[in-house]
Parts: C-alpha cells; sequence; structure tokens
C-alpha cells in the first residue's frame, strides 16, 4: 500500500483516541502550563457526514464560567478576573508510568537463544542499546498505551542496525484480526512554523519501508515534497525492499500496555492499541491537585496579619497614601484608650493539614489501586526494620500481578523484533555471520532475597534432608537455564567427592587386554624337551 495522497487529514486515527492521548499525555509531562492549556482548550468532538472531528475550542469560551466536559477538571477551570492562578500539580501519572518501567524492565529480561555466537550478540544488543531503550518504552508506554519498537540503522553512525522506540502517539497502525500489527506508519514533524508543518512520514509494511516528506496544516498534510529538498530526509530511499528471505517480516513491533482498550473497543482499528494506567483516572488527579491547591491557600491565608486603625497609619504625604511602620515605641495617638476595636489585633486563620492531607490520601490510594499497582510501590520504607523477598511480594502483591501480565504482553514484541534483527544482520546487507533464531524472553525476579538468606534456607534443607542439591542449585540460582544448572550440581558433587561413577559403565572406554595362549606350566616345558 503505498503513502497518503496530498491533503490527507492527518493524523489517520480517531478523533476519540486522538483525544484521549493528548489527555494522557499531558498528564505525563507533568507540565502544569500544559495541563492548563490542554484542558483550557480541549477539543469537543463534533458529527457531521457521518464522521467524527475534533474543534479545539478558545480560552475565551471559558471566560466566566465552565460549560461541558471540561466542568469536571480542575486545570479546565478559568482564572477569575483579577486573581492570579496559583495551582499545584502533584506528577503521581509520571510516577505511576516510571514505577510501571521499573517494576517490568529495572532487571531486563534475558533473551536466550542455543547457538552460542547469537547469545553473545544479544547480550551485546542488551548492554548496548535495548535495555534502555525498553526502559522508555515501558514508561512511556504505561502513559499512552503502548510503544512501538522498530530496527533502524545508519552506516554513519554504526555498522549494525538497532532497535529504537516510537511513541503510541506518533503512529497510525493497522491491525489484523484485532490485535495483530500488519502495517505501520509513523511520523515526524521536522519543521513548524505557525501553520505550516513538514512531516516525514515512514510506512513499515512486510517487506518494505516507505518515506515521504508531506507540507502541510496541523490538520493535512499537504503537498508531497522530495525527500532531497530537507537535510533530514535527504539520506532515504523513497522505497526500501528487505534483503530475500524477509518478505514477510516487519522491522516494527507493538508492545501495548493493556490486552483491551474497553473505552474504544467499538471504534474500528483501535481494539489492539491497549489504554493507559491513568485511563478512567483523570478526574481523580485532577481532585487530587485541587485539595493540594486548596491546602497551600490555606497557608497563604494563614500567614499572620495585623489589623490597625486608620489613626495608626502614617501619612506618605498628598498623593502618596498612608502605611504602617512596625515600631517599639509610638507617638501619642488623639485616640481614647477605651474605644472598642481601636487597638491593635492579630489575625492568623487555622491550617485544615490533617483534612487536607487526608483526602488527598483516599485519592491517591484510590488512583494507584485502579492503576494496578500497589500502596507499597510507591512508599518509602527504607527507615523501617529489614523485611525479607517475601515480606515485600506480599506487600506489592498486586502490583506483581500487574508486572506480570505486562511481561506476557510485552513478550511477543520483544521477540518479534530481536529476530528480525538477526535476520537482517544474517542477510546479504549485513553479511555479519549471526545465526538468526527466534529468542526465549524470560523476565527476571524483580525482588530478590539475599545470599546470606538463601545459604541459611538452603544449610536448613541440608541438615533436615529435605531437599536435593539439584533443588539447592535451582533455589540459589533462579536466573540459571537448566543446563547451567546441572552443570553447577556435577561441579559440586565433584569438590565434594560424592560423585561416583556407574558401575555398569565403570572402565567401558578402558582398552581390552590383548589375547595371548594360556601360559604353559613349567613341568609339562621339561616334559616336552625329553
Amino acid at each position: 500500500m503505498p503513502l497518503p495522497e496530498k491533503n490527507t487529514p492527518w493524523p489517520p486515527i480517531s478523533p476519540i483516541v486522538r483525544r484521549d492521548m493528548e489527555d494522557w499525555s499531558a498528564w505525563l509531562s507533568a507540565n502544569p502550563d500544559r495541563l492548563s492549556y490542554q484542558y483550557r482548550t480541549r477539543p469537543t468532538l463534533t458529527h457531521g457526514s457521518g464522521q467524527t472531528a475534533l474543534v479545539r475550542n478558545r480560552p475565551s469560551q471559558y471566560r466566566g464560567g465552565v460549560v461541558g466536559a471540561v466542568a469536571r477538571f480542575f486545570w479546565g477551570e478559568p482564572t477569575p478576573l483579577g486573581e492570579k492562578r496559583a495551582n499545584l500539580h502533584l506528577p503521581l501519572a509520571r510516577d505511576i508510568a516510571r514505577t510501571s518501567s521499573d517494576l517490568l524492565y529495572s532487571e531486563p529480561p534475558v533473551l536466550k537463544v542455543d547457538n552460542s555466537a547469537t547469545q553473545a550478540r544479544l547480550e551485546d544488543l542488551m548492554d548496548a542499546s535495548l535495555k534502555r531503550t525498553l526502559i522508555a518504552a515501558g514508561e512511556m508506554g504505561a502513559g499512552l498505551g503502548g510503544a512501538y519498537l522498530r530496527i533502524v540503522w545508519d552506516t554513519a553512525i554504526s555498522d549494525r542496525p538497532w532497535i529504537t522506540r516510537v511513541d503510541a502517539d506518533g503512529a497510525a497502525p493497522e491491525f489484523a484480526y484485532g490485535d495483530r500489527l500488519k502495517a505501520v506508519t509513523f511520523w515526524t514533524v521536522i519543521e513548524e512554523d505557525g501553520q505550516r508543518v513538514v512531516r516525514h512520514l515512514e510506512r513499515y509494511e512486510p517487506g518494505l519501508v516507505l518515506h515521504g516528506v508531506y507540507e502541510g496544516t496541523p490538520e493535512t498534510l499537504g503537498k508531497k515534497r522530495a525527500l532531497t529538498d530537507f537535510p533530514q530526509t535527504a539520506d532515504f530511499e523513497p522505497v526500501l525492499a528487505l534483503p530475500r528471505g524477509m518478505e514477510k517480516r516487519l522491522l516494527a513491533a507493538y508492545i501495548p500496555n493493556t490486552m483491551d482498550a474497553p473505552d474504544w473497543r467499538d471504534i474500528p482499528g483501535a481494539a489492539g492499541l491497549g489504554t493507559s494506567d491513568f485511563q478512567g483516572q483523570e478526574t481523580f488527579l485532577s481532585a487530587i491537585d485541587e485539595t493540594y491547591t486548596s491546602l497551600m491557600r490555606d497557608v497563604r491565608l494563614a500567614r499572620s496579619r495585623i489589623l490597625v486603625p486608620a489613626g495608626y497609619l502614617d501619612s506618605n504625604g498628598p498623593g502618596g497614601g498612608v502605611q504602617w511602620q512596625d515600631r517599639e515605641v509610638f507617638s501619642p495617638l488623639n485616640i481614647p484608650p477605651t474605644a472598642e476595636g481601636q487597638g491593635i489585633t492579630l489575625n492568623q486563620f487555622a491550617i485544615r493539614t490533617e483534612q487536607h492531607l487526608g483526602t488527598i490520601g483516599d485519592l491517591v490510594a484510590r488512583v494507584v489501586r485502579s492503576a494496578g499497582y500497589s500502596g507499597a510501590s510507591f512508599g518509602d520504607d527504607t527507615s523501617g526494620a529489614a523485611i525479607t523477598a517475601t515480606e515485600i511480594k506480599a506487600r506489592a502483591a498486586r502490583s506483581m500481578s500487574t508486572r506480570a501480565r505486562k511481561g506476557e504482553l510485552s513478550t511477543p514484541g520483544i521477540a518479534d523484533i530481536t529476530e528480525t534483527l538477526l535476520m537482517l544482520e544474517a542477510s546479504e546487507l549485513f553479511r555479519t555471520g549471526i545465526e538468526p533464531e527466534r529468542p526465549d524472553v524470560v523476565f527476571q525476579d524483580s525482588v530478590q532475597d539475599d545470599i546470606k538468606t538463601l545459604a541459611e534456607t538452603a544449610a536448613l534443607l541440608t541438615q533436615a534432608e529435605a531437599a536435593s542439591t539439584e533443588v539447592k542449585v535451582q533455589m540459589l540460582h533462579p536466573e540459571w537455564d537448566e543446563q547451567d544448572q546441572k552443570a553447577e550440581v556435577r561441579r559440586i558433587q565433584q569438590e565434594s567427592g560424592r560423585l561416583v561413577e556407574d558401575p555398569v559403565l565403570l572402565g567401558a572406554d578402558r582398552p581390552a587386554p590383548e589375547e595371548s595362549e594360556p601360559a604353559v606350566p613349567d613341568d609339562e616345558d621339561d616334559a616336552t624337551e625329553e
């Protein structure tokens, strides 16, 4: 399928999906100014001619009041005339995205293959760039509903290809059978000047990569330009065919944050996108910021103020007004000392700290739980007593189940993209001699007992004669594969002298003694000579 025609509306995704991703992107940015702009100008859906479109509102439309869906959000409220906006933002959404990525990729997955040379290449790839790419993809995917992995190469930078990420709001995917990625178009804005927008489009299809440049507006692609017109795209070919044997391979993969998208299930092509960890939590996130802002308003209003009668003020001359001078000794004032309300009054309002923090704590707990995590994953327990890995897992059970679910969703995409990378390196394009093989993606346990605890457990099992050497090795080294564990068991048995050869096979590899005639007794020899 070729690149889009000129003047095609862009991006070619559902307006509902586009607006939701804009909301999630604003929360993920943790930028109060961006949140305020997003919700004050939040697009509204319009229906006409059988199509749905977005119309972005102007901030002036909400001056003096709030209408529509914006009324649900604290950040969409207009600032009253004469007042200064002092809204506070708690970056809880950003914290959720980072925690999701840390749980999944802080201990990066292990890519395992049988060929030793291929295994070494995968380990080099993981250490060189893939580990960082997965961490970034995990954070952005948790916030935007998913992330793409794609293969790129540039001989001016590296003599081998590598894997990069593309955020979900910068791609137009095409899925088959609901969640099977069959093609995707990425775009990058390379120039922007007011209403003029220049986009670089990259379309990935099985066996092909297509490049194109368009000059248009924020809503349309506009006219097509030559790749050589811009330095950012001058080195790309309009059509790149993959080497032989890769006609059905796609140089891109998608890692969804969730398997389903309940809010988009009736939108064609959106079922396989997944949803953000913030989906459905926007109003609670907004309420948290509103409560924090109210708390700080109490702090500002509670500053001690001095109320004095007009007679206590000193004149600054005609047109200069009056002022209060804070001093220890005052000159006599012509004010009766018994006049009620004519003295100096101190005024200080109470700060409702407990009420505000209690409300904030409840809202935060609801958001964290609805996102699929345990509160312990966001707490600071470093000041408490040391706890075991079992206790940590018990406190973070909900987070561990969410981690396992996300690990299962990311495994196919990681395996697909790394296998395709190995095939590309083995082709005539790079000729590295690597043997392509689909790797097994194994996620390690993010919470492990320290070696002292494991050694004490193994010693107790040995004393009780309740576990074999093989079981103890598996307990101490769960990250090793079966072959490495068996080799370690054999070495332990050899060093301890407990490795006994099979008596049936004992000496089977020794050379058989040469056959010879039976020995003749000495008396028989003498008789023969006679």
